[in-house]
C-alpha cells in the first residue's frame, strides 16, 4: 500500500494538467447535471397507494359491509404485491386502501386492482353503482386547497361551472390525482310527488320511476344507405325542460303534473365550505404519490392565473399551498449551506494562517459539492431538504482529507524538505488513512440503503449523497491537493497573515498540546482507572437515553394549523356547520391581529359529523408567534364547544397519511359487538393516564334508524308489490335519483321526492296508500311496522379483519413511544384473545423505524469493523478503532438531553452518520501509531508521538466539521426543527466526543497494541521463510 501510495503521489505531482483536468471535468460534469435534477421536499418515500370507491344507493354500513366491501377486499387481496388493505363501510358507499410493497409501479397497481374487481363483479350486488379506482391516497391531506366565490352566479351555476371548465384544467396537471370540491351544489330536476292526489289518482310511485326513466330516450336505430351514401339513425324523445317533463302521460288523461311538481333547483347540500366567514366553494388538490409538490404547485398558479384572466364572474383564491414551506425550508437549507462553507473556510485560515496556504483544502468545497450533483442525477436522486442536509453537513467532511493531507505536507516543508518532495512523501504517508476513512464512512450507510421502509428511502438518498461527496473530496486531496501543495511555499505563506492572531492561536495551540502531552501520559499509565471512569459515563447515558422524547418526527412549523372537529354520529349538517361555527369564533381573534390570513373551513366533506378547518399563517419572519405555540393557545380553549371532539392535526415533513393527530390505534376481531366491549373497555381504561386528554372509539351505535319491518304475508295476499312499497319509502322520505338528462352536455339529475311536510313525522308513512293489483287503496299501516334502533355510521377494517378504530388525545409534551407501550400493557391484561390491537399512523411509522433503525445501528457498527480490520490487516486495531463508537453515542444522547432534542427520525441520522465520524477520527490516530511501531517505535512512544503530530489535523477536521453544523444548530425559519435534530446530533454530539476520542482511542491502543504484532512482522517471517527456501534450493 505504501508503495503504490508513493507511486500514485508521484504521479500526482509530475502531472499537474492531468490532474486540473480531471477535476475541470468533475466541476462541469456538475453543473451540467444540477439544470436536469428534479426539485421536491423530501426523497420519494410514498407508498404506493390505490384507492377504491364504490356506491350501493340506499344501502346500509352492514350491508355495504356484508355484501360490497368483502368482497371487494377478497378479490384485491389476490393481486400481487398488496401491502396493507383498509376499508370503510358507509351508508350508500365504501371506500377501500390498498398499499402496495415499495416499487410497485402505481398506474399497473391500478389496472390490476380493475382487473380484479371486474373479474368478481358478478358477486355484488346488481344495484352497486360503478366502482371508481383512484391512484392517490382517499385519505390523503390535499397539498393545495383553492376557494372558488362569485358575485354573480347563482350556487348551481357557479358548481356547474367548476365542474365544465375550472376542475379539467387542475385535473389536467401532471402529478395531480384528484380535486375534491366541497360545498358545491350542482342543478338537479325534482319531481316532488304529491301522495293525496297519488291516492285520488291511483298512480304508484314504480309507474312514475319508470315514466321518468324513459325521458332520457335516444337510442341507435341502425343506418339508412342511400346510394353512395350511408345514413346513421337515432330514435330520440329525450326531454330537456320541466316544462316537458311536466306533460310525461302516466296513464289516459293523467300527466306527471297532476300528481307532482317538477323544477329546476341545486341539489340538496351534502358539505359547506367558508373562507373567512365567507361561503364559498372548495377546491382541494390531491396528488399521486411519487408526485412532485412544488411542479404541481407552480403548474396550479399558472392555472389560476389563466382562469381568473379568463372569467370575470369567478375568482379563484389559494387559502393554502404545501408548497410554500417547502420552498422556503429548501432556501433555508440553501442559506446554511452558504454559512457552513464560509465558516469551515474561515477556521482553515484561522489554523493555517494563509490565503495561500487555505486554497488548498478549500478547493475541495466547490469541487466535492458540486461533483456531487452529477451524481445526484445519473443516481434519479432529487435535490431535497435532505440531500441538502448531506451537503451541509459534508461541508466539514470534505476538507477533511485536504486537511489532513495538507498538514502533513506542510509539516514536512517546515523540516526543510522542497516543495515537491514534501507533497510526494506527505500525501504517500496519509494516503491509507485517507483511503481508509473514506470507505469506512461510506460503510457506515451501506445497510441503510437496503432498509424497505420510510426511513429506509430517507437514508437512503442523504447517505448515498453523503458517501459520493465524501469520495470525490478524497479524490480531490490525494490529487489536486498535493499538486497544488507542491507548487506553493506553504510554509512560508504562513508568516503574511494576520501574524497578532497567529500568535495568539499558537499559543493557546501550544499551552492545549503540552497539555494534552501531559494529560495523556497519566491516562497511559493509568489506563484502567480512566477506562472505568469512562465506562461509567457511557453506561449513565443508557437512563438518559431511555428519559428522551422518542417520536417520528419533531413537531415542526409548517405554516398552517389544522384542526378536526368531530360530532356525535347521526349529527346533520347544520348541527355540524354550527360547531364549526364556534371553531371559528375562536380563531377569528388571530385572524384580526394578522396571525392568521385564512380560516378555510369544510363541513360534512368526509362525513356530515364531521368538519376541518385549515387556518394559514403569516410568513415565518413576519409573526412572533410559532404553529406550536399558537396550536397549544387554541387547544385550552377546544373544550368550549359542547358536544364535539376537536383535534389539532399537525402536519409533518413525511406526510403520514390517515392520521387524526395523538395515537391511532384499530381493534382486530371477528365481529363488531365483541370488538365494541373491547374498545369500551380499553377506551375507559387508557383515559386514566396522565399523558392523554381525551379518548373517542370510533364506533357508536347512536346512528338513528328507523326499521320499516314488511309483512310478506299481508302484502301477498293483498297484492302489493313489495319493491313498489320500498320506492315509495324512499321517495318519500329521502328522495333518490331515477335517471339523468344531457341537457347542454350537463349531466342533470332527476330526483323523485316527496313534497314538504309529507314525511315531517315517521308516523305520517304509515298512512300513505299504495294501489294493489286490484286497483284498490291499502294503507302502509296495514302490513308495515316501523322501529327505531340505533346503528353503526360506518364500519372499517384492517387486513381484511372487522375492526374499531380508537383515537387517543395527547398532551403537547407527552412521549409518543411510551404511551404506545402503555396502551399495549393495557391491552394484554383487558383485551379478550380473539380482539388484538393495531397501531395506525405515527405510531405504526415509529414502531417499524425504531426496529429497523435498531438492527442498522448494529449492522453499521459490524460492516465498519470488518472493513477497518481488512484494511489494516489486523482485528487488533480495528477493535481500536471501533472501541470509540459506543462512548461516541453516549456523548450525542448528552448533547440530545442538555439541548432539549427528541429522539427522531433526523436526530437518528445524525447518529447513524457520528458512527462514520467517530471511526474517521480514531483511524487518524491509529494508522500513524501503526506507522511509528513499523519504524520500530515502542506501543508508549508511538502513543505519545503519534498522538502529538496527530493532535492539530484530527482538530482542525473536528472543528470543521462541527463549526460547519452550526448553522443548522442556530437555523429558523420553515423547517427549521428538523435541520436542529440532525445539528445538535453533529454539533453537540461529536463535540463531546471528540474530547473521548483524544484519549479513549490512546487508551484502546495502549491496552491492546502489546498484544498485536506489527503488520511488517508477517511481512519479516514470510521474507525469512522464503530465504530459507532459497538457500535450500541453492
Amino acid at each position: 500500500m505504501d508503495r503504490q501510495g508513493k507511486n500514485f503521489s508521484a504521479l500526482v505531482v509530475r502531472r499537474p494538467v492531468l490532474i486540473i483536468v480531471i477535476n475541470l471535468l468533475i466541476i462541469i460534469a456538475g453543473g451540467a447535471a444540477m439544470f436536469g435534477i428534479d426539485i421536491r421536499e423530501l426523497p420519494n418515500v410514498d407508498r404506493p397507494t390505490v384507492s377504491v370507491r364504490a356506491f350501493y344507493d340506499g344501502a346500509s354500513p352492514e350491508t355495504m359491509d356484508a355484501e360490497v366491501t368483502r368482497v371487494i377486499e377478497g378479490a384485491i387481496a389476490r393481486v400481487n404485491g398488496v401491502r396493507n388493505i383498509r376499508s370503510s363501510s358507509e351508508e350508500n358507499n365504501c371506500r377501500i386502501r390498498i398499499e402496495f410493497q415499495p416499487g410497485v409501479d402505481l398506474t399497473d397497481a391500478a389496472n390490476d386492482i380493475r382487473e380484479a374487481i371486474n373479474r368478481n363483479r358478478r358477486q355484488l350486488p346488481e344495484d352497486v353503482e360503478e366502482v371508481f379506482v383512484v391512484k392517490a391516497d382517499d385519505d390523503a391531506e390535499p397539498i393545495i386547497q383553492l376557494s372558488a366565490v362569485s358575485n354573480t352566479l347563482s350556487k348551481d351555476e357557479l358548481a356547474q361551472k367548476i365542474e365544465k371548465d375550472i376542475m379539467p384544467a387542475f385535473l389536467s396537471i401532471q402529478g395531480v390525482a384528484e380535486v375534491r370540491l366541497s360545498g358545491n351544489q350542482k342543478r338537479e330536476l325534482r319531481v316532488l310527488l304529491k301522495p293525496t292526489q297519488m291516492a285520488k289518482l291511483k298512480i304508484n310511485v314504480s309507474l312514475v320511476e319508470n315514466v321518468l326513466r324513459n325521458a332520457r330516450l335516444d337510442i341507435p336505430a341502425g343506418s339508412y344507405k342511400s346510394g353512395d351514401q350511408e345514413l346513421l339513425v337515432r330514435a330520440n324523445a329525450s326531454m330537456s325542460t320541466p316544462q316537458q317533463i311536466r306533460k310525461l302521460i302516466l296513464r289516459d288523461n293523467v300527466y306527471l303534473e297532476d300528481i307532482a311538481v317538477v323544477f329546476f333547483a341545486p341539489e340538496e347540500a351534502e358539505s359547506y365550505a367558508r373562507l373567512n366567514g365567507s361561503i364559498v366553494i372548495g377546491l382541494d388538490v390531491v396528488r399521486q404519490a411519487g408526485a412532485n409538490t412544488i411542479n404541481i404547485s407552480k403548474d396550479v398558479d399558472k392555472q389560476v392565473d389563466k382562469i381568473n384572466r379568463r372569467n370575470r364572474d369567478v375568482e379563484i383564491i389559494k387559502t393554502a399551498d404545501d408548497a410554500i414551506f417547502i420552498e422556503g425550508a429548501i432556501k433555508e437549507v440553501l442559506v446554511s449551506l452558504l454559512f457552513s462553507v464560509g465558516i469551515v473556510i474561515l477556521v482553515i485560515v484561522l489554523f493555517i494562517g494563509s490565503v495561500r496556504a487555505t486554497l488548498v483544502p478549500a478547493v475541495a468545497i466547490p469541487i466535492s459539492l458540486i461533483g456531487t450533483f452529477s451524481a445526484i442525477w445519473l443516481m434519479g436522486l432529487s435535490i431535497n431538504l435532505l440531500t441538502l442536509l448531506a451537503l451541509v453537513l459534508a461541508t466539514g467532511l470534505i476538507v477533511d482529507d485536504a486537511i489532513v493531507v495538507l498538514e502533513n505536507i506542510q509539516r514536512h516543508q517546515k523540516n526543510g524538505v522542497k516543495s515537491m518532495a514534501a507533497a510526494v512523501i506527505g500525501s504517500q504517508q496519509v494516503f491509507f488513512a485517507v483511503i481508509a476513512t473514506t470507505v469506512t464512512l461510506v460503510s457506515v450507510f451501506l445497510p441503510i440503503t437496503f432498509l424497505p421502509s420510510q426511513a429506509g428511502k430517507l437514508f437512503r438518498e442523504f447517505g448515498l449523497v453523503l458517501s459520493v461527496s465524501v469520495i470525490i473530496s478524497s479524490i480531490v486531496a490525494l490529487t489536486l491537493c498535493p499538486m497544488m501543495a507542491s507548487r506553493l511555499t506553504i510554509a512560508e505563506a504562513e508568516k503574511t497573515w494576520f501574524p497578532m492572531t497567529k500568535g495568539i492561536l499558537n499559543f493557546c495551540g501550544q499551552i492545549f498540546s503540552h497539555f494534552y502531552r501531559f494529560s495523556l501520559k497519566i491516562c497511559i499509565k493509568f489506563p484502567v482507572i480512566c477506562l472505568l471512569s469512562i465506562l461509567v459515563l457511557c453506561c449513565g447515558s443508557w437512563p438518559v437515553f431511555q428519559s428522551l422524547k422518542q417520536e417520528l418526527v419533531p413537531k415542526e412549523d409548517r405554516g398552517s394549523v389544522r384542526i378536526m372537529l368531530t360530532g356525535p354520529d347521526g349529527a346533520s349538517l347544520p348541527y355540524s356547520d354550527r360547531q364549526a361555527e364556534k371553531l371559528e369564533a375562536i380563531m377569528y381573534p388571530y385572524y384580526k391581529q394578522g396571525i392568521i390570513t385564512n380560516i378555510y373551513t369544510t363541513v360534512g366533506q368526509y362525513d356530515k359529523n364531521r368538519s376541518s378547518i385549515v387556518a394559514t399563517l403569516k410568513h415565518w419572519e413576519e409573526r412572533d408567534i410559532n404553529q406550536l405555540e399558537l396550536t397549544k393557545e387554541i387547544q385550552e380553549r377546544l373544550g368550549e364547544i359542547p358536544g364535539a371532539q376537536a383535534r389539532v392535526r399537525g402536519g409533518n415533513s413525511l406526510g403520514v397519511r390517515g392520521g387524526r393527530g395523538g395515537l391511532n390505534i384499530a381493534l382486530l376481531g371477528n365481529n363488531y359487538s365483541e370488538i365494541s366491549a373491547a374498545a369500551d373497555a380499553l377506551v375507559l381504561a387508557v383515559e386514566s393516564l396522565p399523558e392523554v386528554t381525551d379518548t373517542r372509539a370510533d364506533f357508536d351505535t347512536s346512528q338513528p334508524e328507523l326499521a320499516f319491518t314488511i309483512n310478506r304475508r299481508k302484502t301477498n295476499d293483498l297484492g302489493v308489490d313489495i319493491v313498489d312499497i320500498a320506492r315509495t319509502l324512499r321517495a318519500m322520505v329521502d328522495g333518490y335519483e331515477v335517471a339523468r338528462l344531457n341537457i347542454d352536455d350537463e349531466e342533470v339529475p332527476i330526483i323523485l321526492g316527496s313534497v314538504d311536510g309529507a314525511a315531517d313525522d315517521p308516523e305520517d308513512l304509515l298512512n300513505v296508500f299504495m294501489v294493489n293489483d286490484q286497483q284498490n287503496l291499502i294503507p302502509l299501516l296495514s302490513f308495515v311496522d316501523i322501529k327505531e334502533s340505533g346503528i353503526a355510521a360506518e364500519l372499517d377494517r384492517h387486513k381484511q379483519r372487522r375492526a374499531i378504530e380508537v383515537d387517543i388525545g395527547l398532551k403537547p409534551d407527552a412521549v409518543l413511544s411510551e404511551v404506545v407501550r402503555e396502551v399495549e400493557k393495557i391491552g394484554e391484561e383487558i383485551l379478550p384473545s380473539g380482539v388484538n390491537i393495531l397501531l395506525l399512523g405515527d405510531a405504526a411509522d415509529l414502531g417499524e423505524t425504531s426496529y429497523e433503525l435498531s438492527i442498522t445501528f448494529g449492522l453499521a457498527i459490524l460492516i465498519v469493523f470488518l472493513v477497518l480490520a481488512a484494511q489494516f490487516e489486523s482485528i487488533g486495531s480495528a477493535f481500536i478503532v471501533i472501541f470509540t463508537v459506543p462512548f461516541g453515542l453516549s456523548a450525542a444522547v448528552y448533547a440530545l438531553y442538555f439541548t432539549g432534542q427528541s429522539i427522531n427520525l433526523y436526530s437518528q441520522i445524525g447518529l447513524v452518520m457520528l458512527v462514520g465520524l467517530m471511526t474517521k477520527n480514531s483511524i487518524l490516530f491509529v494508522e500513524f501509531m501503526d506507522q511509528l511501531r513499523e519504524e520500530g517505535a515502542e506501543v508508549k512512544e508511538a502513543i505519545l508521538r503519534g498522538a502529538q503530530i496527530r493532535l492539530r489535523p484530527v482538530m482542525m477536521t473536528v472543528l470543521s466539521t462541527v463549526v460547519g453544523s452550526l448553522p443548522l444548530v442556530l437555523s429558523s425559519g420553515p423547517g427549521s426543527e428538523a435541520r436542529s435534530a440532525i445539528g445538535w446530533v453533529i454539533f453537540g454530539g461529536l463535540g463531546l466526543a471528540t474530547f473521548l476520542t483524544l484519549y479513549l482511542t490512546p487508551i484502546g491502543y495502549a491496552l491492546i497494541a502489546p498484544f498485536v504484532k506489527p503488520r511488517s512482522h508477517a511481512q519479516k517471517i514470510l521474507e525469512t521463510q522464503l530465504q530459507e527456501v532459497q538457500k535450500i534450493a541453492s
